[in-house]
C-alpha cells in the first residue's frame, strides 16, 4: 500500500539544478521508487519548457523507463536532435543519483491549417461530463490523482472509460500546463489496459503518446481500447479525451512484475 502524503504535495521540488522527488510520487512496485507516471511527467514539462513555444505541438512523446529510480536527486538532460522549421525534435533523459533511469523523446510540428476535405473519425464517446460523475469510494494510489469511473471496473471485463485529473503539481511552484497534464497522466494506461481480474500484473516499460491538441480544462478521459500479451509481454492502447472530445491516444508495452511488499 502507497503511505499517505501531505494534501496536493508536489512530485519534485527544486534545489538548483537538481529536483528532488517527495513521497508523493512513490509507485506501487517499490515503496522506495517512484511511480512511472512523475518519470514521464517531469520529462515531458521540462522538454515544453526548455524547447516548447506556442507555434508548436508537442505531437508525440516517447519515454522509455528502463530502470526502478528511488528518491535520489534527479537531473534533466535534453538534446536538441533536429531544429527544423516544421519539425523538432528533442531528446531528454531521466537521471536519478547519477543513473539513467529514462529517456524521452519529443517531436514537436509547426501549427499550420488542415488539409481540406471530409476524413472518417470514429463518434465521440459521448461520456458524461467529469463533475456530474460521483468519485470512487476509494481513493486511487493514496489520492495520487482524482478519478470518476465512467464505464467498467479495474478489475472488470468489458470497456473501461474514466477521467482523470491531477491534484499536484509536478515541480513545485510551477503550475502544471496542458501538455504536462497530459504527459503524468498517460502512464496509466498501463494499469487501465493491462489489469485483470487478479489485478495489475503487468509493469510498463514505456509509454507513448500522440496529440493532435492539447487538452481543455483539467480532465482527461481515458477509453480502453486493447489488450494483448504473449510470453509475458504486454501492449496496450488508450484513446484520450478532454470534455470537448478526442485528442489523441497513449499506448505502452509492459513485463509481468511481482510487487515488492
Amino acid at each position: 500500500m502507497v503511505a499517505a502524503v501531505m494534501a496536493n504535495e508536489p512530485f519534485f521540488r527544486k534545489d538548483g539544478d537538481l529536483f528532488v522527488p517527495t513521497r508523493a510520487g512513490v509507485g506501487p512496485w517499490d515503496p522506495n521508487s517512484l511511480h512511472g507516471r512523475v518519470i514521464i511527467g517531469l520529462l515531458g514539462a521540462e522538454i515544453e519548457a526548455r524547447h516548447g513555444s506556442p507555434e508548436y505541438m508537442p505531437a508525440r512523446l516517447t519515454v522509455d523507463m528502463y530502470r526502478l529510480p528511488d528518491l535520489s536527486p534527479v537531473e534533466v538532460v535534453t538534446r536538441t536532435v533536429k531544429d527544423g522549421y516544421r519539425i523538432k525534435v528533442i531528446d531528454a533523459e531521466f537521471i536519478s543519483g547519477g543513473v539513467s533511469a529514462g529517456r524521452a523523446t519529443c517531436q514537436l510540428l509547426r501549427k499550420t491549417e488542415n488539409a481540406p476535405g471530409k476524413v472518417y473519425a470514429r463518434a465521440p464517446w459521448g461520456a458524461p461530463a467529469p463533475l456530474t460523475l460521483e468519485p470512487p469510494a476509494d481513493r486511487p494510489m493514496g489520492g495520487m490523482w482524482a478519478m470518476r469511473n465512467i464505464t467498467g471496473t479495474m478489475r472488470g471485463e468489458g470497456p473501461r472509460q474514466a477521467w482523470m485529473s491531477e491534484i499536484r503539481d509536478i515541480v513545485e511552484g510551477e503550475a502544471i500546463t496542458p501538455f504536462g497534464r497530459v504527459a503524468v497522466a498517460a502512464d496509466f494506461c498501463s494499469p487501465f489496459a493491462n489489469s485483470s481480474d487478479q489485478g495489475l500484473g503487468y509493469i510498463n516499460t514505456d509509454v507513448t503518446v500522440y496529440l493532435h491538441r492539447l487538452p481543455v480544462g483539467e480532465w482527461i478521459g481515458f477509453e480502453s481500447l486493447t489488450h494483448g500479451a504473449s510470453d509475458g509481454v504486454a501492449v496496450a492502447e488508450c484513446l484520450l479525451h478532454d470534455e470537448d472530445g478526442y485528442i489523441g491516444s497513449a499506448s505502452c508495452t509492459a513485463l509481468v512484475q511481482k510487487r515488492r511488499l
